[in-house]
């Protein structure tokens, strides 16, 4: 019998990702989505993918939760659902509570419930570090957290949350501690993709200028890809425990900037702008992770580079307006 895993947030990057990579492991695939008006958002990171079960669900809405884990019966749930934007977490701090903090509590009662012996995944974040190194410029698992956002406040609720139902109930729960990490389906309101995708409309000949916000903001960037290769591998230990999953490499906004617009021969600084609106109310600066433990007890290694990585979000955004000149042109006008 093929294991069974249930993705909650598996129409967004690191969903697909992993449901592809379960797939190709033969696994049963099944993933819940929010209902949204425009159903090509909800799936459309997914619609390729043929063997995927779907169902409506909502970490925020128990019934759905409990509907889907006695229907389903999956051996692995990797729970990626989440309100995922950090600066918006400070425009909607009680939505992010809710889906990111509270929604963990409601998906791991329901776990403890009905299937106990299933081995749960919680996609926990640098964010939680806040602005807390160690004396060698990095963070580990060790590392003590004080997050500097309500996204990191609710993530480190879930994180211990998760812990407590390892340690006072028995499950087999995990918090994966991801640093940054991109891909060609990150959403365009994220930095990365917004720089990549304004660059390459202004390499096509768009005049338009980029604002962005901290341009100093140091981040430990590696790819989705990579990263869903050790959420894997976190629930395939025998022990359950907490992982740093990073590249253990810091670049900045800026160095983001730098590199993509070269790729075009531009100077970013002809083309970027910094706008007040989109800095943060409390500023995280640094973010670099040692990811040791889960390289040398679990072999994981990252496969992409910075570089490489920048080199396949342009490469796809190129492909993406070269084929839709109509919607290049639209998007210059407005």
């Amino acid at each position: 019998m093929p294991k069974k895993a249930l993705i909650t947030g598996i129409s967004g990057q690191d969903g697909s990702y992993l449901s592809e990579y379960l797939l190709s492991n033969g696994y049963e695939v099944c993933g819940i989505v929010r209902r949204n008006s425009v159903v090509e958002h909800q799936r459309n990171r997914v619609s390729h993918l043929e063997k995927l079960n779907l169902m409506y669900g909502d970490l925020s809405d128990q019934s759905s939760l409990n509907k889907a884990l006695k229907s389903f019966k999956p051996d692995e749930i990797y729970n990626l659902a989440a309100q995922s934007h950090v600066r918006i977490s400070f425009e909607v701090p009680q939505f992010t509570t809710q889906v990111n903090a509270l929604g963990v509590l409601n998906l791991l009662e329901a776990v403890r419930e009905i299937v106990p012996s299933a081995r749960f995944y919680q996609a926990s974040s640098s964010e939680m570090f806040g602005n807390s190194v160690d004396f060698d410029n990095y963070q580990r698992e060790s590392t003590p957290m004080k997050p500097v956002s309500p996204y990191g406040i609710a993530k480190l609720f879930a994180f211990n949350t998760t812990r407590f139902y390892r340690e006072a109930y028995g499950l087999h729960a995990c918090n994966g501690i991801l640093f940054n990490h991109e891909s060609p389906r990150r959403g365009s309101n994220f930095v990365t993709n917004k720089i990549v995708k304004s660059a390459v409309r202004i390499g096509l000949g768009s005049n338009e200028k980029l604002e962005l916000g901290n341009l100093d903001a140091q981040r430990d960037w590696g790819h989705s890809k990579d990263y869903v290769r050790a959420m894997h591998l976190i629930l395939q230990n025998s022990e359950a425990r907490d992982w740093v999953v990073s590249t253990g490499q810091t670049k900045s906004v800026r160095d983001f900037c730098s590199y993509v617009f070269l790729k075009f021969n531009l100077d970013y600084q002809d083309h970027v702008t910094q706008n007040p609106k989109f800095f943060r109310p409390n500023e995280l600066n640094f973010l670099r992770g040692d990811s040791s433990a889960i390289r040398n007890e679990l072999g994981w290694e990252p496969e992409y580079t910075f570089e490489s990585m920048i080199d396949e979000m342009v490469n796809f955004w190129m492909n993406y307006y070269l084929e839709n000149q109509g919607e290049l042109k639209r998007e210059n006008q407005s």
